[in-house]
C-alpha cells in the first residue's frame, strides 16, 4: 500500500515501515541492472526469471527462502509454481513497473538461488557401420 504526502513522495507504509518509493526506471536502467543477474529477463513492466528444480520439493523449499528475503525487505515477487518450475515476476505494484527496490530483490533471490545446473549436452550417435 502507498499513500501520498504533501512533498508528493510515495512512501511505503504497511505498518511496518516508512521508505520513500524510487521512481521508475527506464528500459534502458533496467536492461542495464539486469547484466550482472543471471538468466533475469525484462518483460513488459516486469522483471522475471524462471527456475528449474530437479523435484517438487526442491522448488518448495527455493520458495521458502525467496519468502523469507521478500519478508526481510518489505517487497513481495509474484510466484508461480509449476510442479518442478517456480517463474517470479518482479515489480514496484504501486508504480506499475520496475524501481530500483526490484533491482535489488532480485539480487538478493539471486544470491538463495540454487546454482545454475550445466546444460546437459547431447551425444549424436555414431553411424552405424554398414557391412
Amino acid at each position: 500500500m502507498s499513500t501520498t504526502v504533501a512533498a508528493s513522495v510515495k512512501l511505503k507504509t504497511d505498518g511496518l515501515s516508512q521508505a520513500p518509493v524510487p521512481k521508475l526506471l527506464t528500459p534502458r536502467q533496467v536492461d542495464r541492472a539486469l547484466k550482472g543477474l543471471e538468466e533475469w529477463r525484462h518483460e513488459g513492466s516486469f522483471i522475471s526469471r524462471t527456475f528449474e528444480f530437479d523435484t517438487f520439493m526442491e522448488g518448495i523449499a527455493f520458495v521458502e527462502r525467496v519468502a523469507a528475503v521478500a519478508e526481510r525487505q518489505e517487497h513481495h515477487p509474484d510466484i508461480h509454481i509449476r510442479y518442478t518450475t517456480v517463474r517470479l515476476a518482479i515489480q514496484t505494484h504501486s508504480e506499475g513497473g520496475v524501481t530500483s527496490w526490484d533491482i535489488g530483490l532480485a539480487r538478493a533471490i539471486q544470491e538463495v538461488a540454487p546454482p545454475r545446473k550445466p546444460e546437459k549436452t547431447r551425444s549424436t550417435p555414431a553411424p552405424a557401420k554398414r557391412i
